[in-house]
């Protein structure tokens, strides 16, 4: 195993250098710090839990915690790179958990980041974790930003994208092009991103002067088994939508499913908006039509705040709100004649 002696004669600096690189303290050059990281790089040295949390009890340990639902979800994957981008810029490592929206799993790794004395946290917060989180902010004082989802009860920084703006735009164009019968598959109950897609969904019926089909709304759980099992059930309806808008990307994947296993053509048969975009969204046959976030831009605001909470831990809380982007594609059009159409009542 390299001692922190080896990384100095690698690099051909002194003890002292290394262990200001490692520790983020006094006056080292560019070059020079570049030279011993990479001594470090080749020499695989890792600095013993004792001696760094000796560090850590002299100031900070310059390690963050990101807690995010699902690293398979795009959103979620762009967002953690903005983070870790801002991190790295600044001289942060970053930590990161999956929590599979388990209150239980995200516990758990919320004490290993205490245990692990991170100088601070962004996660989306999760239904029943209020007290957790309170205890953390507000009795031990770490820093934390909710980021994506808002929680409601505690004065949090925190980075959110304008749901019901979102919603409301994608509800409008599809309403707009003559669908009445529109289904929605809401995400996991209890969300603040879930409520406020659902009041976005409500008040672009409102906006049209339009009765709101209830009978059309499924709840998911923002996995793309409930998406497709979801679409399942509303086409199976005996007049089923023409239109349906999906409350996340992983759950219009899983809609997507079952409309090519019914042969239902898209936008001939129906059409379908998924709420958040990703990569490979225009690559599908056809385009599909989106509300995009932000999600690196978030990722590195949440980042930034957290660091300026860091560093000034008594201001106010900020809340910033991000704008979405409907992302017009080809898998909306006018819906075909017939049951639902625009001429006939709900």
């Amino acid at each position: 195993m390299s001692t922190l002696q080896d990384v100095a004669r690698e690099a051909g600096v002194s003890s002292a250098t290394v262990s200001r690189v490692l520790n983020n303290t006094g006056k080292v050059s560019a070059a020079t710090r570049r030279r011993v990281e990479e001594a470090i790089a080749r020499l695989g040295y890792r600095p013993s839990r004792v001696a760094r949390r000796l560090r850590v009890q002299r100031g900070r340990s310059h390690i963050l915690g990101l807690m995010i639902p699902d690293i398979q979800n795009p959103f979620f994957s762009d967002v953690a790179r903005g983070v870790e981008d801002f991190a790295y810029d600044h001289d942060y490592a970053v930590i990161l958990c999956s929590s599979d929206e388990d209150p239980r799993k995200q516990s758990f790794y919320l004490n290993i980041m205490r245990a692990e004395s991170v100088d601070g946290v962004i996660l989306p917060p999760i239904p029943g974790e209020q007290d957790l989180l309170r205890e953390l902010a507000e009795r031990e004082g770490l820093p934390i930003v909710c980021l994506d989802r808002r929680a409601d009860d505690l004065a949090l920084d925190t980075v959110v994208v304008d749901n019901r703006r979102g919603a409301f735009e994608a509800v409008d164009l599809l309403l707009r092009l003559g669908h009445r019968r529109i289904g929605f598959i809401t995400g996991l109950p209890g969300l603040s991103t879930t409520r406020e897609r659902f009041e976005g969904y409500l008040v672009a019926f409102e906006a049209h002067a339009l009765p709101v089909p209830h009978h059309l709304i499924r709840e998911g759980d923002s996995r793309y088994e409930s998406g497709r099992e979801q679409a399942e059930a509303l086409l199976a309806l005996p007049v089923p939508p023409t239109a349906l808008f999906v409350g996340n990307n992983l759950m219009t994947l899983g809609a997507l499913e079952a409309l090519h296993r019914r042969r239902l053509p898209v936008p001939e048969a129906i059409s379908i908006i998924g709420f958040d975009d990703f990569p490979w969204a225009s690559s599908l046959n056809p385009p599909l039509t989106t509300v995009r976030q932000p999600g690196y831009a978030m990722g590195r605001r949440a980042a930034e705040l957290l660091l300026r909470r860091i560093a000034q831990p008594g201001r106010p809380a900020e809340r910033i709100i991000c704008e979405p982007e409907l992302v017009p594609r080809a898998s909306c059009a006018p819906p075909p004649p017939g049951p639902g159409d625009s001429n006939l009542p709900l």
